[in-house]
């Protein structure tokens, strides 16, 4: 018998029936007008037959648009919540309605495990989040017309386009960024792809390249359901690399039949040329479900010779790599009985990538230049097991994973291969935890709640140079942790206390011990205090840090022996040399920060789907491993350097540091005389560094019917200030808004109309200038403004063919903005500021999917 609760405060169950096998995909019949949301959701749950579950707060006032024609469940559903910023999730019973900007929703019905919500920034089931919480749901990403999880880091505006990516011209320092194998990484607040921790269904993978970062652009698209950031330090839940934030990309757990879908587009002024195909797979049943997805995409090299900022300066020169992959994920989980489930994610990846650069400026016969083809190779798989005994969950849960960058660049003259360079970072990774959560006593507000966990991994390295095996690295680090949540909901509703809504606190501490190194405990505290149920205020404060890298620790350390007035060197004897240091050091310890936030989140009832959250965030960050001497040309003659000169060394140093050397290089032209050695410069890696970043997130959203549709729009922009001192001596430095490190500000605005299965979006993103400091006077580079729009178009009832077909025509950066240019010295400089400002131009693409 079909029935139907609505309560205030809990879960609104329609129709709440156990489906029986192969329900979920029947086609029923419907002719329904406008109504409200909640009883439009009631009639397809009476329908269908299907459980349908949604808080009544997250539908009250919400209009849903007519819906008729012949659909399943879950296309009935997913029409009739199109715009609502509202998704439709399969579980074991039917549906749960959950959202999608907003998912700090209480949702904590004891009916099924799976109707309990937990979201990135914490580990307990409906805990509220004192952070700010970004997401960007695969309906956002289709209707913003974006193709990879590239596409869609790009446009959020607390990550900085440095560290790890793809594009990274080879005039940006190294601690700037770097591109070695064309994997894209999430960067929070431009303090390094290190330490941005990116998650998958809450799981690490294996690190990618040098950079200890993960590849984003290694899951496909197809296979997401959602992202979730949190920018803001999260060591004591999540461990290492959490100093900026933590990323969690969420899969979908199941689909029911067959997708397909294609994309082509490229860039107006040539190159870019992309091409997308995927196909999904998933099948439903009883106790469990799967789903299967593969994505191929391919596209062109952007050459400087296709824009006309840097045809004339660089000729020769690729600005964006091309690019070939292959993707594929496979998620599944399964019933084992009445409360005990079993899941299983695996993911594969596979991209080529090619691009090429000059080595002698234009007219030079013979042309010389580098061709560097990479090959990259990554794959996981993630088990758990969970067991449910009523209101508490134990999970079991491990994961493993492989990344394989390979890497060469080759150099010509004319048509002659002159030389190669070559070489793998092999990362592996393996972890194995076992945690639990639930509620522990009432209180006031509600029940208080608890995760605990302990667990383990081990992360290895073998970075190997084909042409010169004196810079091999072999290593491995294991660690050991354990942590504790807890969630205290101190006043509710229900206590009706004048001017306390609701007040809820949040502590966490984890202790973790790397072995070699030292071992870390960071706490989290956390508050949200509603004074009504219109207005929140958050915030959040805690430690966080990053573990060295096995490259940092172990790079071999290169000893390179030089005159000594290439350091600066005056006043010397004649034929003075000197030392140069550089590499690896095996004492390093983590770096570690410091970070609070306050947040202001408005969501007043009298306008409906309205959320405003400000947030102020500061970050300290000290003990960052750095290469100490910036200038080696002053490093004799600058009194900053004095703590990292050793003048007058002993014989004796001198030969126990050619001996340890991995790497000895004699410079002078001449034999090596240790009697000649004047000073020896130490620049290998050490923790001296301190950073500080603070500024501005602001994040609006309005979802609401409007007539007999829907819309949605949404306003993010983020202001951030950074410094930067290297060591004690040396002064203190600005890094945002300078050329090769975040601009002061980054935003977007979009606005979106839903009409039956018609969506139209457009988006404004707003990078902003920089100041190039390398030249006196500095110059002022401006930023770049970009317009995007999207035409996506459901289908409803037909013919077999033109049945659940989803059509797309996106145009991306309308007005074709470019990037200012930038001052170059070398033939292969990119001419503009190649972490914060793309090369694509206008974009043309158009897509199609279709649900067999």
């Amino acid at each position: 018998m079909n029935r139907f609760y609505l309560g205030g405060a809990g879960l609104a169950c329609l129709a709440v029936v156990a489906p029986a096998n192969g329900q979920a995909r029947d086609e029923h019949a419907y002719d329904l007008p406008a109504q409200p949301l909640g009883s439009a959701l009631m009639a397809i749950a009476r329908t269908t037959g299907q459980a349908v579950m949604v808080d009544a707060a997250l539908v009250a006032g919400r209009r849903a648009p007519p819906l008729k024609g012949r659909f399943d469940a879950a296309s009935a559903l997913a029409r009739v919540l199109a715009g609502s910023g509202l998704r439709a999730e399969p579980i074991n019973q039917g549906f749960v309605v959950r959202p999608n900007g907003t998912p700090q929703v209480r949702v904590e019905a004891e009916q099924s495990p799976d109707t309990d919500i937990v979201v990135t920034g914490s580990r307990i089931r409906g805990a509220p989040v004192a952070s700010t919480l970004i997401v960007r749901t695969a309906d956002t990403i289709r209707n913003e017309g974006q193709a990879t999880l590239a596409d869609v880091i790009r446009t959020i505006p607390q990550n900085f386009g440095g560290g790890q990516n793809p594009g990274i011209g080879a005039n940006v320092p190294a601690a700037s960024g770097v591109n070695v194998g064309s994997g894209s990484s999430l960067n929070l607040r431009g303090l390094g792809s290190d330490a941005t921790l990116t998650l998958l269904n809450g799981r690490r993978l294996a690190y990618s390249a040098s950079r200890q970062s993960v590849d984003v652009s290694a899951i496909p698209v197809n296979a997401v359901e959602r992202i979730e950031i949190v920018a803001d330090g999260a060591s004591a839940l999540y461990g290492s690399d959490a100093i900026a934030g933590v990323a969690n990309i969420r899969l979908r757990r199941d689909a029911e039949g067959l997708t397909t879908s294609a994309r082509l587009g490229a860039s107006t002024d040539g190159g870019n040329v992309e091409q997308v195909y995927g196909v999904v797979a998933g099948k439903r049943w009883s106790g469990g479900g799967m789903l299967l997805a593969y994505e191929f995409g391919h596209s062109t090299a952007i050459r400087a010779a296709d824009r006309d900022y840097a045809r004339d300066r660089v000729p020769g020169l690729d600005l964006y790599p091309s690019l070939r992959r292959h993707s594929v994920v496979l998620s599944g989980h399964q019933g084992l009985a009445d409360t005990v489930e079993l899941s299983l994610d695996l993911l594969y990846n596979n991209r080529r990538s090619f691009s090429q650069f000059p080595l002698s400026t234009a007219g030079v016969t013979p042309f010389r230049h580098a061709e560097q083809p990479a090959e990259s190779d990554s794959a996981a798989i993630a088990p758990a097991l969970r067991w449910s005994p009523g209101a508490w969950r134990f999970e079991l849960a491990g994961s493993a994973g492989r990344d394989r960058v390979h890497y060469a660049t080759n150099q010509f003259t004319g048509t002659q291969l002159t030389s190669r360079t070559f070489g793998c970072y092999c990362n592996d990774a393996h972890s194995v935890e076992l945690a639990a959560d639930g509620p522990l006593f009432a209180l006031p507000g509600g029940p208080a709640k608890i995760a605990l966990g302990v667990g383990y991994r081990d992360n290895r390295l073998v970075s190997q140079r084909g042409d010169n095996s004196a810079q091999d690295v072999d290593a491995h680090q294991d660690s050991r942790y354990a942590y504790a949540e807890a969630s205290l909901p101190i006043v509710g509703p229900a206590q009706a206390i004048p001017a306390v809504h609701r007040l809820d606190a949040s502590l966490a501490l984890r202790h973790e011990d790397y072995p070699g190194i030292d071992a870390v405990t960071t706490p989290k505290l956390g508050l949200v205090y509603a004074p009504t149920p219109d207005v929140s205020l958050k915030a959040s404060w805690g430690r966080s840090f990053r573990a060295p890298t096995l490259l940092q620790r172990y790079q071999p350390l290169v000893v390179a022996v030089l005159p000594a007035t290439v350091f600066g060197g005056t006043g010397l004897p004649s034929g003075a040399t000197a030392l140069l240091l550089s590499g690896g050091r095996d004492s390093l310890q983590p770096e570690r920060a410091r970070s609070w936030s306050t947040t202001l989140a408005l969501h007043p009832r009298a306008v409906d789907g309205l959320s405003i959250e400000i947030s102020y965030f500061e970050t300290l960050y000290r003990d960052r491993i750095v290469a100490p001497v910036t200038f080696i040309a002053r490093a004799l003659a600058d009194p900053a350097y004095a703590d990292q000169v050793l003048r007058s060394p002993s014989l004796a140093t001198l030969e126990s540091l050619r001996l340890g050397a991995g790497q000895f290089l004699n410079a002078t032209g001449r034999t090596y005389d240790p009697t000649s050695v004047v000073a020896v410069i130490d620049n290998a890696n050490r923790n001296a560094g301190r950073q500080r970043v603070k500024g501005l997130d602001m994040l609006a959203r309005l979802d609401r019917s409007l007539g007999a549709g829907q819309i949605n729009a949404t306003l993010s922009g983020a202001y951030l200030q950074s410094d930067q001192q290297l060591t004690p001596a040396q002064p203190i430095v600005d890094l945002a808004g300078t050329i090769f490190n975040p601009p002061h500000f980054r935003g977007r605005a979009t606005l979106g109309w839903t009409q039956s299965g018609l969506t139209l979006t457009g988006a404004v993103s707003r990078i902003g200038g920089v100041e190039d400091r390398r030249t006196s006077p500095a110059r002022r580079v401006g930023g770049m403004t970009q317009a995007d729009l999207t035409l996506r178009y459901r289908t409803g009832p037909g013919p077999a063919w033109w049945h659940s077909v989803d059509l797309a025509v996106t145009a991306q950066n309308i007005l074709n903005a470019k990037p200012s240019p930038i001052a170059t010295t070398l033939p292969y400089d990119t001419p503009y500021d190649s972490t914060n400002y793309s090369p694509f131009g206008r974009v043309l693409a158009i897509s199609a999917t279709k649900s067999w």
